[in-house]
């Protein structure tokens, strides 16, 4: 075995098989960005830091990712994530509820916040006040609530 015992290698075994189980649940997410949009490149780097398995497509038409996964005219943002190949993301969608929207299997087609609201992750601007904003549930068929205030 090259230097390493048996009782070596099936020391780590278990770390392997942990290691293994854990990138079989991380939640995925694709992302559609500008690529010169360094606040959706901020937002990508929080949601790796949160735990998120990110891959990132960059392109000028953006629209037509949004058009093809329907995300609505009115809560249209910088950028567009699917997350687990099931549920749409846009905007500066805060991890936790994105999390939370997973946790709770909701039955929405999507999470946005429209716009590019000041304070929301990955438009911290230094010496600016948060701005509240809204997190807000889309299905299908275009209806809105609003999954939390921030």
């Amino acid at each position: 075995m090259d230097g390493m015992s048996r009782r070596t290698v099936l020391s780590f075994l278990p770390l392997t098989l942990i290691g293994a189980a854990r990138a079989g649940t991380q939640d995925s997410i694709a992302v559609y960005k500008d690529p010169g949009c360094g606040c959706c490149t901020t937002w990508v780097e929080l949601l790796r830091r949160e735990g998120f398995a990110v891959t990132v497509t960059e392109g000028r038409d953006i629209g037509a990712a949004r058009h093809k996964f329907t995300v609505p005219a009115a809560l249209r943002s910088c950028h567009t994530g699917i997350v687990n190949d099931r549920y749409v993301v846009e905007g500066h969608v805060p991890p936790a509820d994105i999390s939370r929207m997973l946790k709770e299997k909701s039955a929405v087609l999507g999470l946005a916040v429209p716009g590019m609201p000041i304070g929301s992750p990955g438009m911290e601007v230094k010496g600016m006040a948060a701005q509240a904003y809204n997190v807000i549930a889309f299905t299908s068929d275009g209806k809105t609530s609003v999954f939390a205030s921030h």
